[in-house]
């Protein structure tokens, strides 16, 4: 499951800003649209995406991953194809909706909580791997793209893209996924050992419940400030360095390291989250992102550059990371679909707004420097809340403790158990 949810986490990369981006200018050329229209169909299509991703989420809890995975892929395949035959601003916002929904929102969501039901004790580090791997996969797409669109057309990218999706997540949906342990007589975590007691009913908070513990609010703050923010740099990413000296070539290359630091602390975060209390992960998470955008100001050729990608790059695969980790262990898994789906709704969201701001401030101010100053408070004030709010503690249905610690005020990181949420 760890290598089908990866696998499938990378299919995503059609829908991912970095993936898009290759095809900005040869669609606006070729469409004859400007840039302002065209980055005006993204925002509209990643709204409209962002706002179906509550009912995608309870698709999950509904129908499981299997079928609803299928049904996203089946989907998203053949957006990416119909995008090959728009010639108007309008059928390209509307194919920028599909993307966005079906790609980065609903099989991004499908992917990572599939894995989240078949572990407990290792549901952090299965997590954390599978959004490395899946992380790797969509960091490269962008190579691949520009190469193919140099030597064919964009309108054969998207079709080679759709049909990719299909053979990929068609096959790994209906002979790969399995819904639960269960379904192969198995406890999470593996096989249930000879002797052991059967294993419980799932546990879990609804929605309302989990919406009224301020944990829910802080992450998914994190996680909102993360995307917008993330994006609005990635989105300008070679205007900007440019401003502080580097080549555009040099510009681009500083998505590596961004990604390495992102695989990097995918791993330590996923192998963190069942350790410490999130709510030091929180507020390291958005420390560092306070930092690399503050760093953004003063970065330079070199080294510098280099730190600038680490500090973004980790801090937006941490966040990702920790919320997909922490948020089974600490509400369960019997609504996890519905929950993720607000938290996919909002991420997907946020990141419509963070490159309008940061070009509206840009011809504001002529420069970048205004706009990573007043976004870096935003992460810390995030951070800061993490520190003074409580966390709910993990849901254990196995533990005959579990209803005391229910009753207790303590931190999850203060606590004994499993964390084990299904």
């Amino acid at each position: 499951m760890v290598a089908v949810s990866a696998v499938a986490l990378a299919a995503t990369a059609p829908g991912q800003t970095a993936a898009i981006s290759a095809f900005i200018d040869p669609m606006t050329e070729g469409l004859g649209i400007s840039r302002s229209a065209i980055s005006t169909a993204y925002l509209i299509g990643t709204l409209v995406g962002a706002a179906a991703m509550p009912l995608v989420g309870r698709a999950l809890d509904r129908f499981g991953t299997r079928a609803t995975m299928a049904a996203i892929g089946a989907v998203f395949g053949g957006v990416l194809i119909s995008l090959a035959l728009v010639s108007s601003l309008l059928g390209l916002t509307a194919g920028f909706v599909g993307v966005r929904m079906a790609g980065q929102g609903a099989l991004g969501l499908t992917a990572t909580t599939a894995v989240a039901v078949w572990f407990t004790r290792r549901r952090g580090l299965a997590v954390g791997l599978v959004s490395a791997v899946g992380a790797a996969g969509i960091s490269l797409a962008p190579v691949g793209l520009e190469a193919l669109i140099s030597a064919t057309s964009w309108r054969t990218a998207w079709i080679v893209e759709g049909l990719a999706v299909w053979a990929i997540v068609l096959p790994l949906a209906l002979f790969g996924v399995r819904n639960s342990p269960a379904d192969l007589g198995q406890h999470p975590d593996g096989p249930t050992p000879a002797g052991h007691r059967p294993a419980p009913s799932p546990v879990g908070m609804t929605l309302a419940q989990a919406r009224r513990t301020g944990f829910f609010w802080v992450v998914l703050a994190g996680v909102a400030v993360a995307g917008m923010l993330g994006t609005a740099v990635a989105f300008h990413q070679i205007d900007l360095l440019g401003e502080r000296g580097l080549s555009a070539t040099e510009a681009a290359a500083n998505f590596l390291p961004q990604t390495a630091a992102a695989l990097l602390a995918t791993l330590a975060v996923g192998a963190l989250a069942d350790r410490i209390s999130p709510r030091w992960l929180t507020a390291g998470c958005m420390v560092a992102l306070a930092g690399g955008l503050a760093w953004g100001t003063v970065v330079d050729p070199g080294w510098s550059a280099v730190g600038f990608g680490f500090l973004l790059g980790g801090s937006a695969g941490a966040i990702r990371t920790l919320e997909a980790a922490a948020f089974p262990r600490y509400f369960g898994t019997t609504h996890l679909g519905a929950i993720r789906g607000v938290v996919a709704a909002v991420s997907v969201g946020s990141t419509a707004f963070g490159p309008l701001a940061f070009a509206l401030v840009h011809d504001a101010t002529d420069g970048y420097g205004a706009a990573l100053l007043v976004s870096a408070g935003l992460p810390l004030l995030v951070g800061a809340a993490a520190l003074v709010l409580s966390v709910p503690p993990p849901l254990d249905a196995t533990s005959p403790s579990r209803t005391a610690d229910r009753a207790s005020s303590a931190c999850p990181g203060e606590t004994a158990g499993t964390g084990r949420g299904a």
